[in-house]
């Protein structure tokens, strides 16, 4: 079984493909664990126009893609990949929780539900710049 998925991955369309696939597979269970550990429901608030919700959560997206563009960069096969990446995903998350903690004048989650654009805005900066910092760390 590994050699024939082997041998169909050594296309490189089917191995966009496959990349692909699984990375938009990972990015909707990652973004839902996230949706789960936030106080707001990401998606109404961005119905809604909350800006500083759709730069938190943009952060987030783009966190997450980057962390899969160094896995996939530095692995060679799909397994490796996405272990990589959920392993980065894990400390996107538990950067979350530390951003949450060393805030303690105020809760992050309420002030990005209350709109409150430079709290999405450092929310964002801080989930794309660790996503670099995982990915450098990637072997």
């Amino acid at each position: 079984m590994n050699e024939e998925v082997d041998v169909l991955l050594s296309n490189p369309y089917l191995a966009t493909l496959a990349f692909f696939a699984v990375a938009v597979v990972a990015l909707v269970i990652f973004l839902t664990v996230f949706e789960m550990v936030t106080k707001y429901d990401d998606w109404a608030e961005i119905k809604k126009g909350n800006l500083a919700v759709a730069m938190a959560t943009g952060g987030k997206i783009f966190g997450i893609c980057n962390l899969f563009r160094f896995a996939i960069l530095n692995n060679d096969t799909m397994i490796h990949s996405l272990i990589w990446a959920g392993y980065g995903f894990l400390l996107l998350l538990v950067a979350y929780f530390i951003f949450e903690f060393l805030t303690p004048f105020f809760k992050i989650d309420e002030e990005i539900k209350n709109g409150n654009r430079a709290v999405g805005f450092l929310s964002l900066i801080i989930s794309v710049s660790l996503s670099y910092v995982v990915g450098a760390c990637v072997t």
